[in-house]
Parts: structure tokens; sequence; C-alpha cells
């Protein structure tokens, strides 16, 4: 069967209010000036998803949105990236979310209001829709009640049409971590947790542990940790740890994680070699952080070449 899409971003919608230059921190009662502020395309699952399309990668997007302002600026985004919409939803009787995203150096404080995209449930995952695609990429579960209800049997959907998943649970604001890993990662094909949600969701206080944990249920395990780099771990046990792409010039942390996802998916559904994935996803985390916002760094694929090259001595062709 012919492929419409090398990538199905199914999951979360909303838009980024981020405030930088914060003078201290809020606190209930009292007022606090920020000096810098951008209203942008947010939600982890659409940064991977605009990015992806930057790489070059065929995307579509399966999520809700309202009938409003913020649903507008969310659809219109997608597209500007190169997104495909048509698969979006579109609610009369919900609002888009948001995310208020405060920035201090290379850490933040969000508080977002769910929205539309809580409403996300199995029902609404068409399978021509699934069987239309090489991937699908499932991120922020925790964030969609419906989605977290329903993962196991969207999961298994999924694989009836033999397509690969990739999935990042994100963190779990109610830290309750609700995940049945045991059932659902042998049918995942990349598990993509950063350091702190993989442990959280382990129940362990150390990657180490937490790995072995989790090595009989994977396929192929990437983990996150920041500036630290990244480790995946595969079926066979093989572990590869490659370090980070320093940025000495910070502007925003936001979506570097998204956008490693991207660089390590958009690898992954041309069937690159697994390190190369990493590599990738390692360089586009690191890009990430040199723009504001999730997506502000991959306007185009000659300025993700022109930052890989001058920012961190990396030549690529995407």
């Amino acid at each position: 069967m012919t492929k419409s899409f090398d990538i199905i971003a199914l999951g979360e919608l909303n838009v980024d209010l981020l405030l930088n230059k914060i003078e201290g921190f809020p606190e209930v009662g009292k007022e606090i000036f920020a000096k810098n502020m951008n209203l942008t395309l947010g939600s982890s699952t659409a940064i991977f998803a605009a990015n992806s399309a930057s790489l070059g990668a065929k995307v579509s997007f399966l999520g809700m949105i309202g009938k409003d302002a913020f649903g507008s600026i969310v659809k219109d985004s997608l597209k500007d990236r190169g997104v495909d919409t048509s698969n979006l939803i579109e609610m009369s009787d919900e609002a888009t979310g948001l995310t208020v995203v405060m920035n201090y150096g290379s850490d933040r404080a969000n508080v977002t209001y769910p929205g539309a995209m809580s409403r996300l449930g199995f029902e609404n995952v068409d399978e021509k829709v699934i069987a239309s695609a090489k991937h699908v990429h499932i991120s922020s579960i925790f964030l969609q009640d419906r989605l977290s209800r329903d993962l196991y049997e969207i999961v298994r959907l999924i694989k009836r049409h033999n397509v690969t998943i990739s999935i990042d649970t994100q963190w779990d604001p109610s830290e309750k971590w609700d995940f049945d890993y045991k059932r659902t990662l042998p049918l995942t094909d990349v598990f993509m947790p950063n350091d702190k949600e993989l442990m959280a969701l382990t129940g362990t206080s150390s990657v180490e542990d937490a790995v072995g944990e989790i090595q009989d249920y994977i396929n192929v395990l990437v983990v996150k940790m920041g500036s630290e780099g990244s480790l995946m771990v595969t079926k066979d046990r093989k572990r590869t740890f490659l370090k980070s792409f320093l940025n000495s010039n910070v502007v925003d942390a936001i979506g570097a994680g998204d956008s490693f996802n991207a660089g390590f998916v958009s690898s992954f559904v041309k069937g690159e070699q697994l390190e190369r994935c990493q590599y990738m996803g390692n360089l586009m985390g690191a890009i990430n952080t040199t723009a504001v916002g999730g997506t502000g760094a991959f306007s185009s694929k000659s300025e993700i070449v022109r930052v890989a090259k001058e920012n961190f001595g990396q030549i690529i062709s995407v």
C-alpha cells in the first residue's frame, strides 16, 4: 500500500504563551513583570510535527482544537510548517488548549489549560488515517485523559496496520504515572522518555535501575538526559551513550526534547541506522535551544543546516 504520510502525529494541541526575562518568581497576591512575551505554536506533539516536517518528513496531525482564535493559530502554524491539517478535529463546545510558559534560563515553569485536547480518545482514531502513514508518534499522554485511558487499544489498532510507533509519555502533572508499560511497550517500536520521566514511571531512583526495570519490555528505548546527552538501549541489551552538543548561549529550552524526537523519528522513518537516528536527535535538540520557542530554530532546511554547521560544527543534509 502506498503511504500518503511518513508520520502521523497523534496527540495534544495548544498555543504557548512564552514569558521571558521574568523579574523573580510569581507569588500569590503579588505581581511581577516579564520583559519579553511571545505567542507561538505549542504542545509537545505539535512541536514534534512541525520540526519533523521542517526536516523533510511528510507529516499529518490527528488531534483536537477548538473553533476559536487559538485554534486558528494552531492550524495556520502547522500549515505554515508544512504539516497536513486535514485530520484535525475542530470542537465547537470546547476551547483550544493553552500553556503559559515562564522561562528561567534553561529551566521553566508551565501552567496548562488542556481544553479540547483532553477529549481525544480511541473513538476519534480513524483506521484509514492510521493506515495512510508509515509511523505514528504519540506524546504527552498524561495531559489527555481519554488518550491515556485508551492508549493500549490505540497502540493495538496501529500495529494491526503494520505501522511503526514511537511514544514519549512526557511528565505526569498528577504524578500518578498510570502507564501500563508491560503491555504497551512490547508493541512500541521506540520509547522516548527523559531520565526523570523514566525513573518516575518505573518507581526507581537511578537511570540504571530504571533501564533494568523496563529492559524486558522494550524494542528500542531512548533516554533523553538533557545537557548530558542521550542513552539508547535495544531489545538485545546493546547500549549507546551519545554526548550532547552543548550550546553556550541558550535562548530557551522549550521543545528541546520534542526536537530530539523529531530528529530521531524523521531519520527512523527513512530506515536509517539507529545510531544515526540518535545522532540526529541529539543535534536537533541542541539546535532547538538557539531560538525562541519549540519551532523557532526550524524555519527551513537551509537554516537547520546553517545552524548545525555554524553553532555545532556538524555538516548534515536534510
